[in-house]
């Protein structure tokens, strides 16, 4: 869907971080590694925003809304309408308006995406998990689906093996990956595969 990509890091057309604070204690001191997702960019030292909707923000919803009842078929509305629940921290709401886009252009890797984080923060990682590999099936070379399974598999479903594949697969794609902080995707596996060997 004509991404953007920037070398050397995960990215999508625009980058929002859901941040995962502290993610590797002893990693590097301060680092967040993030959640990506199709939007605005978010302070990677703040949790999830509270749900919270402006005048001019909820304005823009209910013409969104009046647009998808008029043309139930506008996947453009649909996806836009998903952004703006995002950005409100209404997760239950994105959810469906993605699900809306979904059904009419299922094979749109970078809205599985955003689909994936809403789950997650909806507090279904399994189904987040499940979006991301579906972005995945759809784009072989998607980064973003990559970096954020491994996000959900090693911080919700403390799942270490399943994340440390995911973020090889990442790098098998593109070597020089990086987080939001500015690490390396491959210092992170690095770093893991120490603190797994040093348990033994």
């Amino acid at each position: 869907m004509g991404e953007k990509k920037i070398p050397g890091y995960v990215k999508s057309e625009n980058v929002i971080w859901f941040v995962v604070a502290s993610l590797l204690i002893g990693f590097v001191a301060g680092v967040a590694f993030g959640i990506y997702k199709s939007g605005s960019i978010a302070d990677p030292h703040q949790s999830a925003p509270p749900a919270v909707i402006d005048e001019e923000r909820q304005q823009e919803i209910e013409a969104l809304k009046a647009q998808t009842e008029q043309n139930p078929q506008d996947v453009a509305s649909w996806i836009q309408l998903g952004h703006l629940y995002f950005g409100a921290n209404r997760p239950n709401d994105a959810i469906e308006a993605y699900g809306k886009a979904l059904a009419i252009e299922p094979e749109n890797a970078n809205v599985w995406t955003d689909l994936g984080i809403m789950y997650r923060r909806s507090g279904s990682p399994e189904k987040a998990v499940e979006a991301f590999d579906r972005a995945m099936k759809i784009d072989a070379t998607h980064e973003i689906s990559r970096f954020n399974k491994g996000i959900v598999l090693f911080h919700d479903l403390k799942d270490e093996t399943g994340a440390l594949a995911a973020w090889e697969s990442l790098l098998a794609i593109n070597p020089n990956a990086k987080s939001p902080g500015g690490q390396t995707v491959r210092e992170l596996v690095d770093h893991i595969k120490e603190n797994h060997q040093d348990r033994k």
